[in-house]
């Protein structure tokens, strides 16, 4: 199915909320993403993606409707040649590839774009789905954080899953 990456815009509200106020999607996202998902939810975030320069957040576009996000949370101080992918779809549209090859292509923009070093992606345990999204995606299993999640009031281990900007004279390439 095809998509492409864009960036969010005015008129994009009413479809975001629409496919985020999903308790399957909320399930496996930050207590930061709204839930339930409102309309003022939307237009708040629209506003705010709308205000970057630089976008780090882009909406997954498929026959003209926004259907889903994908982005990164560039990391500061010691941590600032790091960032952090996160990612969610309409549930309509799971199981088709589209958020492996998203997933791919933000991480491609992410390191032509901003001077980082390691994408990172953190699933809870119970999220098989997204972290076969993030394998197939390029990304490699780097480590279990050991019941660092509390969600649904419940501690949950994290699975670490990470990428590196690809170096030209890498020994590792020989």
């Amino acid at each position: 199915m095809p998509y492409h990456l864009r960036r969010w815009q005015p008129g994009d509200e009413p479809a975001l909320a629409k496919y985020a106020n999903n308790d399957r999607i909320w399930r496996n996202v930050r207590d930061s993403f709204p839930h339930p998902y409102t309309l003022d939810d939307a237009y708040q975030w629209i506003q705010l993606c709308e205000a970057e320069k630089q976008p780090t957040v882009f909406a997954i576009d498929v026959d003209g409707e926004a259907v889903g996000g994908v982005g990164i949370i560039l990391q500061k101080d010691v941590f600032r040649k790091n960032a952090e992918i996160g990612y969610w779809l309409a549930e309509p549209f799971w199981g088709r590839g589209i958020m492996a090859e998203a997933v791919k292509e933000m991480t491609e923009y992410a390191f032509r774009h901003f001077e980082i070093h390691r994408i990172y992606a953190g699933v809870f345990e119970y999220n098989s789905a997204s972290m076969r999204v993030l394998e197939k995606a390029g990304y490699a299993f780097e480590a279990i954080l050991r019941k660092s999640v509390f969600k649904e009031e419940k501690l949950w281990n994290e699975h670490v899953y990470v990428k590196f900007r690809e170096e030209k004279n890498s020994p590792d390439k020989g």
